[in-house]
């Protein structure tokens, strides 16, 4: 393994980030007090309690996964697809770098990223609503598996994509409602039987879950099931990566 590759990747995708640390630390934080506002206080002030949780700290997990999928997804994708887009990608791709130290060093700062943002919303939370975590090593444990599963998501994204326009095409048309219905904002228990059928169908229904289960004790589905799901996501996400770099699909064209 080529760790001096892994770090310099790592390093310079950081380095990035860090360039614009008061837009990625002020943004996560306004739009978490805006969704505490609008959710917390005005539906909030409806709902007492859902599942024996106060409904403010009830959406935290939601809106926790909410920003660290996106994030993850959006700094993974572009990591790699601008340079695919400059063509610097093909000096990468000729280096004695395998596909292994090149996945890590992209994704493993994608989802430090993502992760750092996580955390941020998470302080943020607790200006508003007195929240405890039950489970602390299982919330950090879902936290940076959500971390890295969507930011390889991210990176498969940011191979396929052909312009600026794809890249944010799945986020925003695919992603984002599935968060939305997947139990960020309420408990799937409240939905009609038929809904909650078809509900279990979205794989970030269990994602959800799963983190919540860390906060408070409670679960739409059993802790196990959630734990597989990121397991097998995680894994398809893995293989598919392997795969493109294998063939060199939208790599080497």
């Amino acid at each position: 393994m080529n760790w001096t590759a892994v770090a310099s990747i790592y390093r310079f995708e950081m380095a990035r980030f860090f360039r614009t640390l008061a837009q990625s630390f002020i943004s996560p934080v306004l739009s978490t007090s805006l969704y505490f506002v609008v959710f917390g206080a005005a539906i909030g002030s409806r709902i007492d309690q859902v599942e024996g949780v106060a409904y403010g700290a009830f959406i935290v997990p939601g809106l926790i996964m909410l920003s660290v999928i996106t994030q993850g997804i959006s700094n993974a994708s572009f990591g790699i697809y601008f340079p695919k887009f400059i063509g610097t990608v093909y000096e990468l791709l000729s280096a004695p770098v395998s596909f292994l130290e090149i996945v890590l060093g992209y994704v493993g700062a994608a989802a430090t990223k993502a992760l750092f943002i996580g955390m941020v919303i998470l302080a943020t939370a607790h200006l508003f609503v007195d929240l405890t975590i039950l489970h602390p090593l299982a919330m950090l444990l879902f936290l940076v598996l959500t971390c890295v599963s969507f930011a390889l998501l991210g990176f498969i994204i940011g191979i396929w994509a052909k312009n600026f326009e794809q890249l944010q095409l799945v986020p925003l048309l695919i992603i984002t409602p599935l968060i939305f219905l997947g139990g960020s904002f309420y408990s799937v228990s409240m939905l009609p039987p038929v809904w909650q059928t078809i509900t279990m169908f979205n794989p970030v229904v269990y994602l959800i879950s799963g983190f919540r289960w860390s906060f408070f004790g409670v679960a739409d589905v059993p802790i196990g099931l959630s734990l597989m799901a990121i397991a097998l996501f995680t894994g398809i996400c893995l293989a598919v990566i392997g795969w493109i770099f294998k063939t060199g699909w939208r790599l080497r064209s």
